[in-house]
């Protein structure tokens, strides 16, 4: 069975950004089931979708397929609202690729890193824009991000230590 070990961290600040694009990315969900959830991604012109069981921690089933862009496109029509708008870049650090997540629209003003790992118990060194440690929180999740937006909670309840 396919894995994900992910842990995912709020960005203090823009020290990570070197200058270099990153790819623009539209995802969205075709199930919000709580014990899975079926996305599709478009990125320029690669696509897939993602079926992920629920995450109990932070490991959880996770199985990703390409598909044709013009069929991701034709999907991201009927998902469910809203479809989340974000840039992604990748940045190597501390022996880690990490993945950090500028959103756009109603998650304007989230930017989340995450970061990939082979253990569970494996907590990476972390680099000096990385804050507090969200992985989980539900609010931060692209699925719930896709129902409840960054607005609607930012302002309500600070980010925790």
């Amino acid at each position: 069975m396919a894995l994900e070990i992910e842990r995912k961290f709020l960005v203090r600040d823009e020290s990570w950004n070197d200058g270099t694009p990153g790819v623009r990315i539209a995802q969205g969900y075709l199930s919000l089931d709580p014990a899975r959830s079926v996305r599709v991604r478009l990125a320029g012109e690669n696509a897939w979708l993602t079926v992920k069981g629920a995450a109990p921690d932070i490991t959880r089933a996770e199985f990703e397929y390409p598909i044709p862009a013009d069929d991701a496109r034709a999907l991201l029509e009927i998902c469910l609202p809203s479809v989340i708008d974000k840039t992604r870049h990748r940045v190597r650090t501390g022996g880690h690729l990490w993945e950090i997540d500028v959103f756009h629209g109603a998650n304007e003003g989230l930017v989340l890193a995450e970061v990939e790992l082979a253990d569970e118990s494996v907590m990476p060194d972390l680099p000096p824009w990385a804050g507090a440690e969200v992985s989980n929180d539900f609010r931060y999740y692209n699925s719930s991000l896709a129902v409840t937006p960054f607005s609607a909670f930012a302002s309500a309840t600070p980010p925790p230590p």
